[in-house]
Protein backbone atom coordinates (compact mmCIF):
# COMPACT_ATOMS: atom_id res chain seq x y z
CA UNK A 1 0.00 0.00 0.00
CA UNK A 2 1.36 3.39 -0.97
CA UNK A 3 1.40 6.42 1.34
CA UNK A 4 1.37 8.70 -1.71
CA UNK A 5 -2.00 10.51 -1.93
CA UNK A 6 -4.04 9.64 -4.99
CA UNK A 7 -4.99 13.29 -5.67
CA UNK A 8 -1.44 14.41 -6.42
CA UNK A 9 0.14 14.49 -9.85
CA UNK A 10 3.09 12.24 -10.65
CA UNK A 11 6.35 13.19 -8.91
CA UNK A 12 8.02 14.28 -12.16
CA UNK A 13 5.09 16.60 -12.95
CA UNK A 14 5.30 18.08 -9.47
CA UNK A 15 9.06 18.59 -9.77
CA UNK A 16 8.60 20.35 -13.10
CA UNK A 17 5.86 22.62 -11.70
CA UNK A 18 7.97 23.30 -8.60
CA UNK A 19 10.97 24.31 -10.70
CA UNK A 20 8.93 26.80 -12.72
CA UNK A 21 7.33 28.15 -9.54
CA UNK A 22 10.71 28.63 -7.84
CA UNK A 23 12.12 30.60 -10.78
CA UNK A 24 9.03 32.74 -11.15
CA UNK A 25 8.75 33.43 -7.39
CA UNK A 26 12.33 34.72 -7.42
CA UNK A 27 11.79 36.81 -10.55
CA UNK A 28 8.47 38.16 -9.26
CA UNK A 29 10.13 39.18 -5.99
CA UNK A 30 12.81 41.16 -7.81
CA UNK A 31 10.27 42.60 -10.23
CA UNK A 32 8.22 43.86 -7.30
CA UNK A 33 11.22 45.77 -5.94
CA UNK A 34 11.80 47.31 -9.36
CA UNK A 35 8.11 48.24 -9.52
CA UNK A 36 8.37 50.02 -6.17
CA UNK A 37 11.45 51.89 -7.40
CA UNK A 38 9.61 52.78 -10.60
CA UNK A 39 6.60 54.08 -8.69
CA UNK A 40 8.77 56.24 -6.40
CA UNK A 41 10.53 57.68 -9.45
CA UNK A 42 7.29 58.25 -11.35
CA UNK A 43 4.99 59.55 -8.62
CA UNK A 44 7.42 60.77 -5.96
CA UNK A 45 9.99 62.53 -8.13
CA UNK A 46 7.82 63.06 -11.26
CA UNK A 47 10.48 61.47 -13.46
CA UNK A 48 9.77 60.15 -16.94
CA UNK A 49 12.17 57.61 -18.40
CA UNK A 50 12.17 54.16 -19.98
CA UNK A 51 11.67 52.46 -16.62
CA UNK A 52 8.68 54.60 -15.63
CA UNK A 53 7.07 54.19 -19.04
CA UNK A 54 7.45 50.45 -19.58
CA UNK A 55 8.02 48.63 -16.30
CA UNK A 56 4.40 48.41 -15.08
CA UNK A 57 3.20 46.26 -18.02
CA UNK A 58 6.36 44.15 -17.86
CA UNK A 59 5.79 43.58 -14.15
CA UNK A 60 2.19 42.66 -14.91
CA UNK A 61 3.31 39.95 -17.31
CA UNK A 62 5.82 38.64 -14.77
CA UNK A 63 3.16 38.53 -12.07
CA UNK A 64 0.76 36.77 -14.44
CA UNK A 65 3.38 34.10 -15.14
CA UNK A 66 3.94 33.77 -11.37
CA UNK A 67 0.18 33.40 -10.83
CA UNK A 68 -0.02 30.67 -13.47
CA UNK A 69 2.90 28.83 -11.86
CA UNK A 70 1.24 29.04 -8.43
CA UNK A 71 -2.04 27.69 -9.81
CA UNK A 72 -0.24 24.93 -11.73
CA UNK A 73 1.75 23.84 -8.69
CA UNK A 74 -1.25 24.16 -6.39
CA UNK A 75 -3.38 21.93 -8.57
CA UNK A 76 -0.61 19.35 -8.93
CA UNK A 77 -0.01 19.08 -5.18
CA UNK A 78 -3.73 19.34 -4.29
CA UNK A 79 -3.63 22.65 -2.43
CA UNK A 80 -7.01 24.03 -1.51
CA UNK A 81 -8.26 27.30 -3.00
CA UNK A 82 -7.39 29.26 0.16
CA UNK A 83 -3.75 28.19 0.01
CA UNK A 84 -3.53 29.02 -3.69
CA UNK A 85 -4.99 32.49 -3.05
CA UNK A 86 -2.59 33.08 -0.15
CA UNK A 87 0.33 32.24 -2.43
CA UNK A 88 -1.05 34.55 -5.11
CA UNK A 89 -1.33 37.36 -2.56
CA UNK A 90 2.27 36.72 -1.49
CA UNK A 91 3.29 38.24 -4.82
CA UNK A 92 1.99 41.64 -3.69
CA UNK A 93 4.29 42.11 -0.69
CA UNK A 94 8.05 42.61 -1.03
CA UNK A 95 10.17 39.67 0.22
CA UNK A 96 7.11 37.47 0.89
CA UNK A 97 7.34 35.59 -2.45
CA UNK A 98 10.79 34.40 -1.43
CA UNK A 99 9.64 33.32 2.03
CA UNK A 100 6.61 31.51 0.60
CA UNK A 101 8.78 29.85 -2.05
CA UNK A 102 11.19 28.46 0.56
CA UNK A 103 8.37 27.14 2.74
CA UNK A 104 6.48 25.61 -0.16
CA UNK A 105 9.63 24.04 -1.60
CA UNK A 106 10.59 22.51 1.73
CA UNK A 107 7.11 21.03 2.17
CA UNK A 108 6.82 19.71 -1.39
CA UNK A 109 10.30 18.20 -1.32
CA UNK A 110 9.23 16.33 1.81
CA UNK A 111 6.12 15.01 0.05
CA UNK A 112 8.22 13.97 -2.94
CA UNK A 113 10.75 12.22 -0.71
CA UNK A 114 7.93 10.19 0.87
CA UNK A 115 6.52 9.46 -2.59
CA UNK A 116 9.80 8.01 -3.82
CA UNK A 117 10.12 5.82 -0.73
CA UNK A 118 6.52 4.64 -1.09
CA UNK A 119 6.96 4.13 -4.85
CA UNK A 120 10.08 2.03 -4.40
CA UNK A 121 8.44 -0.17 -1.77
CA UNK A 122 5.28 -0.54 -3.88
CA UNK A 123 7.23 -1.60 -6.95
CA UNK A 124 9.08 -4.32 -5.07
CA UNK A 125 6.00 -5.77 -3.41
CA UNK A 126 4.04 -5.65 -6.70
CA UNK A 127 6.52 -7.90 -8.51
CA UNK A 128 6.72 -10.42 -5.70
CA UNK A 129 2.99 -10.97 -5.39
CA UNK A 130 2.41 -11.62 -9.13
CA UNK A 131 5.29 -13.96 -9.74
CA UNK A 132 6.69 -11.57 -12.37
CA UNK A 133 10.28 -10.50 -12.35
CA UNK A 134 11.68 -13.85 -11.23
Amino acid sequence: MSTYPETLAKPQQIRSALSAYRVLATVAGFALFVLILEMVMKYGFKQTNVLTQYWSPIHGLIYFAYAVSVANLGLKVAWGPVRIVKNLLAGFVPVVPWIAERRNTREIEGVLARAYVAGDAGAESGTRGTGQGR
